[in-house]
């Protein structure tokens, strides 16, 4: 049966979105953490509105929430879970939003893609193998001097575009649609004021995943791991048998953390301790250390082998002191993702309905996902088609785009079919 088209394309809606500068910031003070998030959460609202999702509002945190009734009658709408559909508005602080102009690259024919801004920001087939397949398609980038923004604007897209093309074909049969954009994902902060009651989705989906057909419901455990060190500060040119260098004492940290876990050497389901952070003087010196499994029982391992490590370079210098603290940033979502398998069944058959086959790929990170899971509302993640995000050679083809405008749309339809006994 054909479809009647949304009033735009995603590619249109894409193209405008991504001329937004929504950079977040982190370690602000303010939520969101820039106030030039708040001016694409408002179009966004705007926009619900103009399609007819009357309660679309941005709240106080720049959360836009709206609701896209069922068009079920009311004893069978009862029976169908209200499906969450959420993205985030904010790009990367690792490379700069502003002034994106996004080059659409039509009918690829394989081969590197050299960016026109910059000759030196390249899109080579030896790193991006996925371009191979994409022959034939439009591959949307920036012009090199900026990231493009898929991340996670592909997603706001294809979630946009989805919902009018429910609205334009009232023939898809869908239960109660909640959709959510959300500010600050990117520092970490995009759950903080979530408010899943208000949002008043049973299940949800984020669509902020990367390549053609990827199902995401598995994210590392993640850790911080916390040491202070407190040396004895002296004069150096009086310091003998009085100084403790705080500095040496993170050094000797350091040098003993095994670089078989470090990330440069692990990949797929292997986890890491990494150093990222360390600031101070001599006196004292903070260093901080990401810990990431997909198994809890590899992160007790991980807490022992810096427990030791603690313990090693505090006999080295007694008489400074070494604290450490170790600190939950989330848990894998799997845990909870595996409560209802209904939301990965579905996601497979939205994704087979659209011609494609499913690929249930590891998260080596987190999402809004795995934190709104542990808050009470499941929700794995959908691919949106984009790759190589926070750098300037991110692209994402149309015609994927348009592949996960339709998973959605199937998804929408499946779960009122599956939950009628369909």
């Amino acid at each position: 049966m054909a479809l009647n088209p949304p009033r735009e394309s995603v590619l249109t809606r894409f193209e405008r979105y991504v001329k937004f500068d929504t950079q977040s910031k982190e370690d602000a003070e303010g939520y969101p953490s820039t106030e030039k998030q708040l001016v694409l959460c408002k179009v966004l609202a705007e926009e619900l509105r103009a399609m007819g999702i009357g309660n679309a509002s941005v709240d106080a945190h720049g959360y836009v929430f709206g609701t896209l009734p069922s068009n079920l009658s009311a004893s069978d709408a009862a029976k169908v879970p209200a499906i969450g559909f959420i993205a985030h508005v904010d790009t990367s602080p690792a490379v700069s939003g502003a002034g994106v102009q996004p080059i659409v690259h039509k009918n690829y024919r394989g081969g590197d893609i050299v960016l026109p801004g910059d000759s030196r920001e390249v899109i080579r087939v030896s790193e991006y193998p996925n371009l191979a397949k994409y022959s034939g398609m439009d591959i949307v980038t920036s012009d090199g001097t900026t990231l493009l923004g898929a991340d996670n604007k592909a997603g706001i897209a294809e979630i946009m575009t989805a919902v009018d093309l429910l609205i334009q074909n009232p023939t898809i049969k869908h239960g109660i649609i909640n959709i959510g954009f959300t500010p600050d994902e990117e520092v970490g902060q995009g759950t903080k004021h979530f408010d899943v009651k208000a949002f008043g989705a049973d299940f949800a989906y984020t669509v902020d995943g990367g390549p053609q057909g990827d199902i995401e419901f598995e994210t590392f455990n993640a850790f911080t791991a916390i040491f202070t060190l407190n040396g004895v500060g002296v004069h150096p040119g009086y310091a003998k048998d009085k100084l403790v260098n705080a500095v040496r004492m993170a050094a000797q940290i350091i040098t003993r953390l095994p670089q078989e876990m470090s990330p440069e050497r692990t990949d797929g389901r292997e986890g890491y301790i990494h150093p990222y952070v360390i600031e101070g003087q001599n006196e004292r010196v903070v260093l901080k250390l990401l810990l990431r499994d997909f198994e809890m029982d590899k992160i007790e391992i991980q807490k022992a082998i810096l427990e030791k490590i603690r313990s090693e370079v505090q006999q080295l210098f007694p008489k400074g002191n070494i604290e450490l603290e170790i600190k939950e940033a989330y848990r894998n979502m799997r845990y909870k993702i595996e409560e209802e398998p209904r939301l990965v069944e579905y996601a497979d058959e939205a994704v087979r309905r659209a011609g494609l086959e499913p690929q249930h790929t590891l998260v080596r990170g987190g999402t809004d996902g795995a934190r709104l899971s542990y808050m009470g509302l499941l929700t794995p993640n959908l691919f949106t088609g984009g790759e190589a995000f926070h750098s300037k050679i991110e692209w994402v083809p149309v015609q994927v785009m348009e592949q996960s405008v339709e998973v959605i749309v199937n998804l929408a339809a499946v779960w009122a079919e599956k939950s009628l006994g369909g």
